[in-house]
């Protein structure tokens, strides 16, 4: 959710500004501006509405000369979105941009409106920019100290003073950011992405610690005015997988990237044929000793730890549990020493998901983080860490970063299985060799998209839709469906086949779309039972199942062929299928597919 950028150098920082704030377009924003030095003040130019159709229009016809600026996404969360409501925010004196919640700013408005200040904005923003303009003394670095003293919450801050000029200051509790070097020049923003067109080069701004970016190059201090010395990090991402190579949206080229992504997730972890976690330090008799296994993310990373779930529990025979990060944190989760707790994050901000690596921590319990993106805070936080390797997600809507959480899954379920002794070096081998065998096999389902297209075309209208499965194929179901409310906006819901009759068949009506997920063979024909039921009840079905399933006309009305695999390993090819409907369901509709309304990439507030 919202996007930092800033920039200090010898070119001009406008057009440079610009281009960082579209490269954030995808973590979601519904109003942009910049904040640059222009002679002796600094110019401040914001709109609602679209980077192009707001601010750049904005924007005066002659560039300005500025070779320092800030700039920012807003997404807004206190205050409707409008020009005045938007970021940069300051008094002439003072400008910020700002990303999180501040917790106390009724408290801190309260306290300057007493000392004079008055307010424009409905912004918790506001309060820090006058609360820094209210500590300023000419020291910068002193004002930030006495300002973040007062200020409860999560944030990420890039600051300029107006009698500190060419020079940006930042700074971070909990929301991330990034501070980029580069030739002669530097930058802070909210990820990596804003920055790869000119440098790969970072470092991680830990909470607390003040960064300083002036002509002379970068430097870091802590809140006791002390110097930090930090290591720099190259990202391993190219431009060109930040960018649309070709496709329509970016989401049509992630899904398409599944199989490479896979195969970066896999083949690491795998060495003479079995698992091997070694990179991190999770080895057998670490997971001979653990009590219990819990699994906590959010959305689509949750939906992949019920997949692991079901894996860990049939193959290994160890009971785990899996929970929403925004309910673990919050009930006191029955976790201890001797207990792992794998904690599931794409971007390794997640705001839940951290505090509940950290309350797990604070219970004695070890942390091992899946996360996709390097020096994260989930990364650094947590006691072992496995990258995942997609490389960068752009789309709001997860798919490869889900896929390959899902592939570590299933890679750690042989693990422990194996570790525990619950199959033998054989069978680990064999479900190896099969684990391999996925990207092909998402490869051809690639191949033919005119099953999935069909399909949108016939529920692009629905106002409302159902997805059923059981075992493995409802875990699968609950993240199709999730595709498809969150870029299509047609309400969806999973639920278990087996508990149609336990209320949710009194949805079903003449015309009722109801994607039926039936992959697993043990179980075929209950669900099959289940989609005649809601066939008879003038439900249109679309079945998901192998493609040498014989379906009759009161089965299904269409049937999606997944390619001949094992059945354990369908759930991971089948959810491409998924992913495929609801893009092609949203393209139907004239959704805005890589940035769907009211959503960001990165949650990281509550």
């Amino acid at each position: 959710m919202c996007g930092i950028v800033g920039y200090v150098g010898k070119e001009r920082c406008t057009d440079i500004l610009v281009d960082a704030l579209r490269k954030l377009e995808y973590r979601g924003y519904d109003s942009a501006g910049i904040a640059v030095f222009e002679g002796d003040r600094i110019k401040t130019v914001k709109a609602k509405g679209k980077i192009d159709e707001g601010l750049v229009k904005k924007l005066p016809q002659a560039t300005f000369s500025a070779t320092c600026g800030i700039g920012h996404t807003r997404w807004a969360t206190h205050g409707e979105p409008s020009d005045v409501n938007a970021h940069p925010i300051g008094n002439g004196r003072v400008c910020i941009v700002h990303n999180g919640i501040i917790e106390n700013y009724r408290e801190i408005k309260t306290f300057l409106t007493g000392k004079g200040y008055g307010f424009e904005s409905e912004t918790d923003t506001e309060t820090v920019a006058k609360l820094l303009d209210y500590y300023y003394n000419g020291d910068p670095i002193e004002a930030i100290t006495k300002a973040i003293e007062d200020i409860e919450g999560a944030y990420s801050l890039g600051i300029i003073f107006r009698e500190h000029k060419n020079t940006v200051y930042a700074v971070r509790k909990d929301s991330p950011l990034i501070v980029g070097k580069g030739d002669g020049e530097s930058y802070i923003a909210s990820d990596v992405t804003a920055i790869l067109e000119r440098t790969r080069d970072y470092y991680c701004l830990e909470r607390g610690e003040i960064a300083v970016l002036d002509k002379s190059g970068i430097r870091f201090t802590d809140t006791h005015g002390e110097t930090v010395e930090k290591e720099l990090l190259t990202a391993t991402w190219d431009v060109e997988s930040a960018q649309k190579g070709g496709y329509e949206h970016f989401m049509l080229k992630e899904i398409n990237e599944q199989p490479d992504a896979l195969r970066n997730t896999v083949s690491p972890r795998i060495k003479d044929g079995l698992p091997n976690f070694e990179e991190c330090g999770l080895t057998a008799e670490k997971i001979r000793s653990y009590r219990q296994i819990f699994i906590v993310g959010c959305g689509s990373a949750m939906h992949s730890g019920m997949v692991g779930k079901y894996l860990i529990e049939d193959l290994a025979r160890v009971p785990v549990v899996v929970d929403i990060a925004s309910e673990f944190r919050y009930r006191n989760p029955l976790v201890s020493e001797g207990d792992l707790v794998v904690i599931i994050s794409q971007s390794g901000e997640t705001a839940d998901t951290l505090e509940a690596l950290k309350i797990s921590k604070r219970k004695g319990a070890e942390t091992l983080a899946v996360v996709n993106v390097v020096g994260s805070s989930i990364a650094r936080e947590a006691d072992m860490v496995i990258y995942t390797n997609a490389g960068p997600e752009i789309s709001v809507c997860s798919t490869k970063a889900y896929a390959v959480q899902v592939a570590f899954m299933y890679l750690f379920a042989f693990e422990v299985a194996y570790a525990l002794g619950k199959i033998d070096e054989s069978e680990c081998r064999r479900l190896v060799a099969g684990l391999e065998e996925v990207p092909q096999k998402i490869k051809e389902c690639l191949e033919d998209v005119s099953p999935y297209q069909y399909v949108a075309s016939k529920i692009f209208n629905a106002q409302s839709l159902m997805y059923i499965g059981r075992g493995l194929d409802n875990a699968l179901s609950m993240e199709g469906s999730l595709k498809l409310k969150e870029i299509s906006y047609i309400h969806s819901e999973a639920y278990a086949a087996g508990e149609l009759k336990h209320g949710t068949i009194s949805l079903i009506e003449e015309g009722t779309p109801v994607i039926a997920v039936a992959t697993q063979s043990a179980l075929f024909e209950k669900t099959l039972s289940n989609v005649r039921t809601v066939k008879s009840r003038g439900a249109k079905v679309v079945m998901i199942c192998k493609e040498s399933e014989q379906l009759d006309k009161e089965c299904a009305d269409f049937k999606i062929g997944l390619p001949a695999s094992e059945d354990l390993f369908l759930p991971l090819i089948s959810v491409v299928a998924m992913q495929l409907i609801a893009y092609y369901t949203a393209v139907q509709r004239g959704c805005d597919v890589d940035k769907p309304r009211n959503l960001a990439k990165s949650v990281t507030v509550e």
